[in-house]
């Protein structure tokens, strides 16, 4: 976690593409292991991910990128995908040993995936609804604020 200025820890938003039944298995998967509440969640196509891609000069239409922001930093694609491997703990952290491969390489893999992922896994009309046991994770209006640093508030 993101230890802030006030001392608190912080946790790391991920925004995922809320359409893609991809990202919501992968949203699921983070949440079932998220033990520490080390991350919380938001659409691609919210007003606060569209906010936070926009405090972090990315792309509000680029669909296909798996945004983590944690503190002030942003990481995108297997960048971000891997720095949630090594949150999640335990055993996960193993996964984060492919950073050792080059970006280059790496995002190569992760653009193939991202760009067939409708194809391969399915797509929605609508953004993902968050089910009960989800609801915690998820950022958006009313259920937790971003505050002007773009992390969530404790309200």
């Amino acid at each position: 976690m993101y230890r802030s200025r006030s001392g608190k820890d912080e946790p790391a938003v991920l925004l995922i593409d809320g359409q893609c039944l991809l990202c919501s298995g992968i949203t699921r998967f983070v949440a079932k292991r998220d033990k520490a509440r080390a991350f919380r969640i938001a659409m691609l196509q919210s007003s606060i991910g569209v906010q936070l891609l926009i405090r972090g000069k990315l792309s509000t239409h680029d669909l296909n990128t798996f945004v983590m922001v944690h503190g002030n930093q942003y990481y995108t694609k297997s960048d971000a995908a891997l720095r949630v491997f090594r949150m999640l703990g335990g055993w996960w952290r193993i996964g984060y040993i492919f950073i050792v491969v080059p970006r280059a390489w790496r995002n190569l893999v992760y653009d193939l995936v991202a760009n067939n992922r409708y194809r391969w896994f399915g797509r929605t009309d609508r953004c993902m609804l968050p089910t009960p046991d989800l609801i915690g994770s998820f950022l958006e209006q009313g259920i937790q604020a971003v505050n002007q640093e773009g992390i969530p508030d404790e309200t």
